[in-house]
């Protein structure tokens, strides 16, 4: 009896013991599970913020292969050809007919007939703001004064109504027109011989031309397209051929 009672409380004893321990040992599995888990977190972070960094890295590396590789490096002869090539338009900018003198070549022809048209072109501005000014008096005497003749006028043969008055007007408008517009011709003029020096300093630093170029020009006959009314098979003409 006694043995039987020893067992049951041995056996009674192991089960509490077992029950007590159970929730340590599952405690302890969840910590280490949490643990586990951290540092795989841990883990992947750093692995994904190491290829952020590796990717930047690469990145930047091709970044500066496609620089270099657009880099272009230029000779001395051709540092020299450009600076032949800019030199002209830039002093024509400065002084015209500057550039083409640099060019050589026809300058004593281009050089005159730039300053011709700056002469023309001053004469024009001259002409039409002399005029505007002279009738923009007469239409403000004529406007103040009931469309009366002024005293002193250089235009006395013009009436004294409001049509005359009117076409004076027009008159006016159209001289400061023309004056205006002369100002903008005169620098689409000075663009123009600059532009001319810089084409010129192209064709003469950095294409060979040649001195074979070569122009004929000699009379032809040329074929009649047909048609009930032409009653010629031929037609007299003339015929161009470059050689180079």
């Amino acid at each position: 009896m006694n043995r039987v009672l020893i067992i049951l409380l041995l056996a009674l004893g192991t089960a509490s013991t077992l029950k007590a321990q159970e929730p340590d040992s599952l405690q302890r599995d969840r910590s280490t599970q949490k643990t586990a888990d951290s540092l795989a977190v841990g883990t992947a972070d750093t692995t994904a913020s190491e290829t952020r960094r590796e990717r930047r890295q690469r990145e930047r590396k091709e970044q500066e292969a496609k620089e270099q590789e657009q880099v272009v490096f230029k000779d001395s002869a051709r540092l020299a050809l450009e600076a032949l090539s800019n030199r002209p338009w830039k002093q024509s900018l400065m002084v015209p007919g500057w550039g083409q003198i640099t060019n050589g070549g026809w300058w004593w022809i281009k050089v005159p007939v730039i300053y011709g048209g700056f002469v023309s072109a001053v004469l024009v501005f001259e002409f039409n703001n002399r005029y505007y000014h002279d009738i923009l008096k007469e239409v403000q005497y004529r406007v103040n004064n009931n469309n009366a003749i002024p005293p002193n006028t250089k235009y006395p043969w013009l009436k004294a109504d409001q049509s005359t008055t009117d076409y004076m007007i027009r008159a006016k408008d159209n001289y400061r027109r023309n004056r205006d517009l002369t100002v903008l011709v005169t620098l689409g003029w000075w663009g123009l011989q600059a532009v001319e020096a810089y084409v010129n300093s192209m064709l003469k630093n950095r294409w060979d031309i040649g001195d074979e170029l070569g122009v004929t020009v000699f009379p032809t006959l040329l074929n009649n397209p047909a048609s009930p009314l032409a009653y010629q098979p031929y037609a007299a003409g003339v015929k161009v051929s470059f050689s180079f």
